[in-house]
């Protein structure tokens, strides 16, 4: 084959020796004959330099920038390959289409806005917007207020937003995720009708308009279709796997002509299902483009061989992917370690043990990450970090006692110990649809006179909803408040938020395990006075070290799903159970798991020096005590040579004011996991 550009007459920057620069199979793929081309790039194997030397090697053989369009998932990466491009090459490389799948989108609305049933000039809504748009719907449907269990504006939006990325029905859409709801169907489509129309009347596009309008502007009008498959010669894009299934069919649309399409990615960590992205994408991407070559970047520059030898085992029990084998190019290191506890206190306080030690040793605390499953796990270790004064950044959400349905409920408990809390009952009072400001500051106003709560007039609208809290007010005034601050959380639950949550968060189920997980801390306390206290007490400390600043030199915390594209020296890798990781909805589903595994592996290969795997036998719940923890099956995935058994043989040092334990050795029996 050979190529046929249009006449590019600009040279390189440099002579470049892509030969002396790449190794053999990052050549292999930069110098690839025109066609389709799917790079299959392990962690850490360098696929950006593949990608940036593609383009140069593109406008090396006279493809003119204008040719190339650069597909990726965040604007920041599209200039940062271009800069490096620009190093490589003379030519305009701002002429160079690069962005993400949304922002190339809107590029091409702007140019053909009639066309797309759009007038020059249309707005886009950013998330706020669309949810005050659909309120005025709910408005206009008479729904707001309908029903105490009717989803909030913001949750209907994401619902609308998951449907359009997955490409799903919006009826299938409720009943697979949302099932809680499902009985307002109806009422939902009726809004989804409404809330089109406002935002053509409006002039408007929300942000998944910017994916759906281009593919369909591109389906429907042949013209513009052909000058768009005409003009991108050769189309590059980065993450494939995470693409869904609206940014597959606009590259295989847009590259059909030219069938001159660079799919960058890596199988083995596409881990965002959840949000729209579609494995099957990257896997039947040679079955769609005929003539597919694949390429496998496996050399990897990262991590020690002992880490990639025991990810590849890990990932190699994956039944759907495209084999591939690390290859590490560092000398060796230490073996990973596996580290079981007793219970989460124990994990946390192992894990804030071992970093003090590392520091000690002169490892930077911002080289240290600790990871999980989910946002829930790190309860415990923000606990243990905080009472230590040792400084964390939380990337994964905010800190635990800082979370609005956390907070929300610590309002309630606080407004019965205290009726003259007004910061609390203002936080109740805006919960309650119908209250805004300055009603809940009429009410106050009533309170501090001493009016009963339920004497006090409220508007029309908000009535219901008032009763039912005032009603779970008295109740609990009438219990014993002061001897069990956990069933208190859970008659709030029963009684009144659970509903809230229900139709206010698209995470209802994460956010209800957080206060599951609020119940177990509040066990502890024998009086509502003192967990109220405690609570306070972590609060503050959170704001006296600068929760929501970012100390230069602190432990990440983060969810695997934020850290992935991050590398970290050392990584502790926690809560390592099944239910937990893997996840229990994932465990009765092939699929499911195996994407468990693949996050699995993606938390494994942020490590480059040092990896902690941990594991507590037992976990302590709200509602069932303490409850037994099988090891998490992944643990299985790799040979017990892959890591070392480690048991805690502490003498005494000191980092501060805290006691280290100085020395950990492997164990010498094989009694679990394996």
């Amino acid at each position: 084959m050979s190529f046929d550009y249009s006449l590019n007459t600009t040279t390189p920057a440099r002579k470049i020796d892509y030969a002396a620069e790449l190794n053999p199979a990052q050549l292999e793929a930069v110098t690839a004959e025109p066609g389709p081309l799917l790079v299959i790039a392990g962690a850490g194997s360098g696929k950006t330099r593949a990608l940036t030397y593609r383009v140069a090697w593109l406008v090396d053989q006279g493809a003119t920038p204008e040719s190339i369009l650069l597909l990726t998932f965040t604007n920041k990466a599209a200039r940062e390959m271009i800069d490096r491009v620009s190093n490589l090459v003379t030519c305009n490389v701002e002429q160079i289409w690069g962005g993400t799948f949304h922002s190339i989108g809107n590029r091409i609305l702007r140019r053909h806005a009639p066309a797309a049933g759009l007038r020059n000039g249309f707005s886009i809504l950013d998330r706020d917007d669309s949810s005050t748009l659909m309120r005025s719907c709910m408005e206009d449907a008479g729904l707001k207020g309908k029903s105490k269990t009717f989803p909030k504006p913001d949750l209907i939006i994401e619902i609308l937003s998951l449907a359009a990325n997955k490409k799903a029905p919006l009826d299938r859409m409720i009943s697979h995720q949302f099932g809680h709801i499902q009985e307002y169907y109806r009422d939902i489509e009726d809004l989804a009708a409404r809330y089109e129309k406002k935002k053509k009347e409006s002039n408007a596009v929300d942000y998944d308009d910017l994916l759906t309008l281009p593919l369909k502007l591109l389906r429907e009008n042949e013209d513009i279709r052909a000058q768009y498959q005409q003009q991108f010669a050769h189309i590059l894009v980065d993450e494939y796997q995470d693409t869904n299934s609206i940014q597959a069919e606009f590259v295989d649309l847009i590259g059909a002509l030219h069938h001159h399409i660079m799919a960058v990615g890596d199988d083995a960590q596409s881990i965002y299902s959840w949000r729209g992205a579609n494995f099957e994408n990257i896997m039947t991407f040679p079955e769609r483009h005929e003539g597919t070559r694949i390429i496998r970047l496996e050399t990897n520059y990262r991590s020690i061989p002992e880490i990639i030898n025991l990810a590849n085992q890990a990932i190699s029990q994956n039944t759907q992917q495209f084999p591939k084998n690390l290859v590490a190019t560092r000398p060796p290191g230490v073996k990973p370690a596996l580290v079981a506890l007793e219970d989460g206190r124990q994990q946390a306080n192992f894990v804030a043990q071992r970093v003090l030690e590392l520091a000690e040793e002169g490892v930077a605390l911002k080289d240290i990450a600790i990871l999980y499953r989910s946002h829930f796990h790190c309860m415990e270790l923000q606990m243990e970090f905080t009472r230590r004064n040792l400084p964390f950044n939380l990337t994964s959400g905010l800190r635990f006692f800082e979370q609005a349905h956390v907070k929300d409920v610590a309002a309630f408990i606080r407004f019965l110990v205290n009726s003259q809390d007004e910061v609390s009952f203002r936080r109740i009072a805006g919960l309650l649809p119908g209250i805004g400001e300055k009603t809940c500051s009429k009410i106050w106003l009533q309170i501090n006179q001493g009016q009963a709560l339920f004497s006090i007039k409220v508007p029309e609208k908000a009535r219901a909803a008032w009763d039912q809290w005032v009603q779970m007010h008295q109740d609990l005034l009438e219990g014993d408040i002061q001897r069990h601050p956990q069933s208190l959380i859970q008659i709030i639950l029963d009684m009144w938020y659970d509903d809230y949550l229900k139709t206010t968060y698209a995470n209802y189920e994460n956010r209800l395990e957080d206060l599951n997980q609020l119940q177990t801390f509040a066990k502890s306390f024998s009086t509502t006075e003192e967990f109220l206290t405690q609570l306070s007490l972590l609060t503050n400390v959170d704001t006296a070290n600068g929760a929501s600043a970012t100390p230069l030199d602190a432990v990440r915390m983060s969810s695997i799903h934020q850290a992935k594209g991050l590398e970290f020296p050392v990584v502790f890798l926690v809560m390592l159970c099944e239910t937990l990781f893997p996840s229990s909805k994932s465990m009765e589903d092939k699929n499911a798991e195996e994407e468990e595994r693949r996050l699995f592996y993606v938390a494994v290969t942020r490590a480059r020096d040092e990896l902690y795997l941990t594991y507590p036998r037992s976990r302590s719940t709200a509602n069932y005590g303490n409850v037994y923890l099988a090891p998490s099956r992944f643990l299985s995935d790799f040979s017990r040579e892959s890591c070392n058994m480690w048991r805690i043989k502490p003498q005494p040092t000191t980092y501060g004011n805290h006691p280290v334990p100085k020395h950990y050795t492997p164990k010498d029996d094989d009694s679990e996991p394996f």
